[in-house]
């Protein structure tokens, strides 16, 4: 049985713990959400959007 999460979440509750446990702080999150919405709506975003699904795609096909 394969458990099937978005990218998002995952990168939600990653900052989530790293602001609770690592010290980054709420400032630094919420810059780092908006450098996330003005790369979505660059000219770039097409190919970070085949990079990040040429990896999921690397990382489902591994056998653990």
């Amino acid at each position: 049985m394969a458990l099937s999460i978005s990218a998002a979440m995952l990168m939600l509750v990653i900052v989530v713990v790293l602001v609770r446990r690592s010290g980054l702080k709420l400032a630094h999150a919420v810059i780092c959400a908006l450098l996330g919405f003005y790369l979505a709506s660059s000219s770039i975003a097409p190919s970070i959007q085949q990079v990040t699904s040429n990896l999921a795609g690397m990382l489902n096909d591994l056998k653990l």
